[in-house]
């Protein structure tokens, strides 16, 4: 998975100052990529499926799909996909420790 920091250039000077854009595009492909990486395969999945729950899901054999929308709209989609993939990966971190908590009392 590549991340295109050029992705999120600002089409207009009339555009919304957005600074998690704007540290996103300072960083070097490679961190991206691992970060992207880092995720496990049940954060993946969540992630997935809330994508195919935005956009609809509609079995690509049966029917010729094309989704169109404006740059604004993709990044919308993608700023709500890294959000999610955050929360999640917080809440999976959260679970870990508290499951390592639990642990230790027992012993």
């Amino acid at each position: 998975m590549v991340f295109d920091s050029n992705f999120f250039s600002q089409e207009s000077e009339t555009a919304i100052k957005n600074t998690l854009i704007e540290y996103l595009q300072k960083q070097h492909p490679e961190t991206l990529e691992r970060i992207a990486q880092s995720a496990t395969p049940e954060v993946r999945e969540i992630i997935t499926h809330n994508v195919h729950g935005l956009l609809g899901v509609l079995p690509s054999e049966e029917f010729n799909i094309q989704i169109v929308t404006d740059r604004q709209n993709l990044a919308n989609l993608l700023a709500s996909a890294m959000m999610t993939g955050y929360f999640l990966c917080q809440m999976e971190k959260r679970k870990d420790l508290e499951e390592n908590i639990a642990n230790t009392d027992s012993l």
